[in-house]
C-alpha cells in the first residue's frame, strides 16, 4: 500500500450496548450510586451558578427522591438541580463518554475548587449503567433557563425517541423500568441497601420512598448525613461524636482505642478518619476496613493501594478528591499521589503515638497491648516510621509497669547496660525472672514470636543495645566464672542428664537457693524460632528444632550442691539419684518435660519421699 491512510476507530451502537450492560462496571449495584451521583452534580451546579448570579431559580430546598413502585416496576431518582435543554440532553445524554461535567468545571471552576467537594462525575458513562439492571430507561427534564421540558425515553438496544415533556418543575427524573431478570431491585430492602452502602455520605439530601406507608417523621428525614463527621474540624468534635460515628460506619459497638482526624489541604487534600479497633480475642481477624469515598461518594472497601499493609488493622474512612480512578471508581492506579497519601497517612499515625506518649501516658500504656503488634510491625518495616517513633516504643515490664527502650537503658546503667532482659512465658519462666528480680534488674515480657524480631531489629538500630532472654545470659546474676569446676560434679550431671557431651559450668550464682540452672545462649534459641516460624509459614508439620546451646549451670554458692559433692563420695547410687532430680527441675524450670523425662521425674520424686519416711 503506497497511500497512508488515517481514520479514527467507530463502534457501532449495536455492539457497544450489550458490554455497557454486561460489563460496565463490576458490581451492578454501583448504576444507583451512579444515577443518584448525577442528580448530586445537577444541584452542585445550579448551586454554583446561582452563586455566580448566573442563574434566575431561586431554588434553595435542594433533594434527591429516590422511588420505587413495585406494580409498575420502575426505580426513579428525582433532583431539582440544573436541569437539562433538548440541546443539552442530545449532547450529553445521547454521546457515550462525553461528560457534561467536564465542560462545567472547565467554564465554570477549577479544579482546585472542584477537588474540595463540588462535581462528582468526569466520565460520561455512569447514566448508561443504568441498563445494567433495565430494558427501558426513561428522561423527564426541565432546564432552569426556562426552555421547554424535555421527555427522553431509551431502550436497551440503543434506540431512543426524544420530545417535548410535561414537566414543571426544574430538574430532572431518571425512570428506569426493571428488567424481568433483575427483580431482585424491586425488592425495598436491597435499595435501602445499596442507598446505605454508597450514597449515606453524599452532600445533598436524599429521600427514599418505597411505597409502604410510612409516619410523617419517618418520610421528613433524609436517609443520608450531609455533612460527615471528617468533613468537619477536628476541635468542633467530641469523643462522644467518634464513637456514635464509628458505630455507625462500622456496626462495632466495641469502643475503638483511639483515633486520628486527617485534614490535609496542600498538597494533597484529602480527608478522613481512622480508628484503632479494639481487638478482644486471639482469632479475631485482624484486617480491618477503610472505606474510600470521592467527594462524600462512597467509592471502595479494599483500598490496599493507600494504606501500608502494617496498618491495614485500621478501619476508617477516607475522602481522596483528587485519587486516579478508573471508569468504574473501584480501581486505584498507583502513581506518585497515591504514595504521598500513604506517606502522610504513617505520618499522622505516628504523630498520634507520639501525642499519645508526651502528653497522655497514661492512656498510651492503657492501649499499649493492643497496638503494640502493629507499631512494632511497623517500625520493622517501615525505617521512617520507626526513627518518627523509636522514643515512644514500649516495653511492658513483668511488674505491670511499662518503660520506653531509652527508659529501661537508663535504670540499667548500674546493674545491666545496654542489656534488656525479656521472658516469653512468665510463668514458665518465673524461677529466672525472680532471680533477675532479686538483683533489681527488670525484666520485660514477649509474648509472641514477633517480639523477638522487633528485638532483633532495635539491636541492629541502636548500637550496642542487646536483647537477652533471661535464661540466655546469667551473668548478671554471677561473679566470674570459675574456673575450678568441681570435675566430679561435672561427670555425674552429663551422666545423669544422658548426654555426655553436655556443656556444664560452675558459677556462684547470688542467689543460694538455686542449685542449677539451664542456660540457652540467645543466638541459637532465635535461630531455632525463626526455623520454627518457616516451617509454619510453609505449612510444615512437626516439631522440628535445631539442636540448641545449652549450658547447665552448677551454683557453687549453694548448700544442696556442696552436700552432693562430699554425699557423691559416700554414697554414689544415692548422689546419682539426687543429680538426676536436680537436673530434671532445671529441665521443669525451663521447659515443658517430655513424657519419658515427666515420668522419670515422677518416679524419682516417689522414690526420694519414701526414702524420707
Amino acid at each position: 500500500m503506497s497511500e497512508k491512510i488515517k481514520g479514527g476507530i467507530s463502534v457501532d451502537r449495536e455492539n457497544i450496548f450489550p458490554i455497557i450492560k454486561k460489563w460496565l462496571y463490576s458490581e451492578k449495584d454501583i448504576f444507583l450510586r451512579e444515577i443518584v451521583s448525577n442528580a448530586t452534580d445537577a444541584i452542585t451546579k445550579l448551586k454554583r451558578l446561582q452563586s455566580l448570579g448566573e442563574a434566575t431559580s431561586e431554588q434553595d430546598d435542594f433533594r434527591i427522591d429516590v422511588r420505587l413502585d413495585r406494580i409498575a416496576k420502575t426505580l426513579s431518582v428525582e433532583d431539582n438541580g440544573i436541569g437539562m435543554t433538548a440541546d443539552e440532553l442530545q449532547q450529553y445524554i445521547c454521546s457515550i463518554a462525553l461528560s457534561g461535567a467536564v465542560d462545567f468545571i472547565n467554564k465554570y471552576e477549577s479544579a482546585e475548587d472542584n477537588a474540595k467537594g463540588g462535581i462528582i462525575g468526569h466520565f460520561g458513562l455512569g447514566f448508561y449503567s443504568a441498563f445494567m439492571v433495565s430494558d427501558r430507561v426513561e428522561i423527564e427534564t426541565r432546564s432552569h433557563t426556562g426552555a421547554p421540558a424535555v421527555h427522553w425515553v431509551c431502550s436497551a438496544d440503543g434506540d431512543y425517541e426524544m420530545e417535548t415533556g410535561e414537566r414543571e418543575k426544574i430538574g430532572t427524573e431518571v425512570i428506569l423500568h426493571i428488567d424481568e431478570d433483575e427483580a431482585e431491585y424491586l425488592d425495598a430492602a436491597r435499595i435501602r441497601a445499596m442507598l446505605d452502602k454508597y450514597c449515606a455520605f453524599m452532600p445533598i439530601p436524599i429521600y427514599f420512598d418505597d411505597g409502604e406507608e410510612k409516619k410523617e417523621e419517618e418520610q421528613s428525614a433524609p436517609i443520608n448525613d450531609t455533612s460527615p463527621l471528617w468533613q468537619r474540624p477536628a476541635s468542633e468534635c467530641t469523643d462522644e461524636d467518634y464513637k456514635a460515628f464509628y458505630t455507625k460506619v462500622f456496626n462495632d459497638y466495641r469502643e475503638p482505642l483511639f483515633q486520628i482526624h486527617i485534614n490535609a489541604d496542600y498538597p494533597l487534600n484529602f480527608r478522613g478518619i481512622l480508628y484503632f479497633p479494639r481487638i478482644t480475642s486471639q482469632y479475631e481477624s485482624l484486617e480491618g476496613q477503610v472505606k474510600l469515598y470521592y467527594n462524600q461518594v462512597f467509592v471502595a472497601d479494599n483500598i490496599k493501594e493507600v494504606i501500608p499493609d502494617y496498618l491495614l488493622m485500621l478501619k476508617g474512612v477516607l475522602d481522596c478528591p483528587e485519587l486516579p480512578l478508573n471508569v468504574s471508581r473501584s480501581y486505584l492506579q498507583t502513581n506518585s499521589y497515591v504514595a504521598k497519601v500513604s506517606a502522610h497517612i504513617v505520618k499522622k499515625v505516628a504523630d498520634k503515638l507520639i501525642s499519645l506518649s508526651k502528653n497522655e501516658r497514661e492512656r498510651y500504656e492503657a492501649v499499649w497491648n493492643d497496638i503494640k503488634t502493629f507499631v512494632e510491625f511497623a517500625a520493622i518495616r517501615d525505617k521512617k516510621f520507626r526513627d518518627r517513633i523509636k522514643d515512644h516504643l514500649l516495653l511492658h515490664l513483668t511488674d505491670g509497669s511499662y518503660k520506653t527502650i531509652d527508659e529501661y537503658l537508663e535504670n540499667a546503667k548500674a546493674t545491666n547496660e545496654n542489656t534488656i532482659y525479656y521472658t516469653t512465658d512468665k510463668a514458665a519462666q518465673a524461677q529466672y525472672v525472680s532471680l533477675f528480680e532479686a538483683r533489681g534488674i527488670a525484666v520485660c515480657e514477649f509474648d509472641s514470636l514477633l517480639d523477638t524480631q522487633f528485638a532483633a531489629s532495635e539491636e541492629a538500630a541502636r548500637s550496642g543495645v542487646k536483647f537477652l532472654r533471661v535464661d540466655a545470659d546469667l551473668g548478671a546474676l554471677t561473679g566470674e566464672e570459675e574456673s575450678d569446676a568441681d570435675k566430679s560434679l561435672v561427670d555425674l550431671f552429663c551422666e545423669v542428664s544422658g548426654n555426655e557431651k553436655l556443656n556444664v559450668k560452675q558459677q556462684a550464682l547470688t542467689d543460694s537457693d538455686v542449685p542449677v540452672i539451664i542456660s540457652v545462649s540467645e543466638e541459637s534459641r532465635r535461630m531455632d524460632d525463626m526455623m520454627k516460624m518457616y516451617r509454619m509459614a510453609n505449612g510444615e508439620e512437626g516439631a522440628f528444632s535445631l539442636p540448641l546451646d545449652t549450658t547447665l549451670i552448677l551454683n557453687s554458692n549453694a548448700p544442696l550442691l556442696k552436700r552432693l559433692s562430699v554425699l557423691l563420695g559416700e554414697d554414689s547410687t544415692r548422689a546419682k539419684a539426687l543429680a538426676a532430680h536436680l537436673y530434671r527441675l532445671a529441665l521443669l524450670s525451663h521447659r515443658k518435660l517430655n513424657a519419658d523425662e515427666m515420668s522419670s521425674f515422677l518416679n524419682d520424686s516417689y522414690r526420694l519421699l519414701t526414702d524420707l519416711l
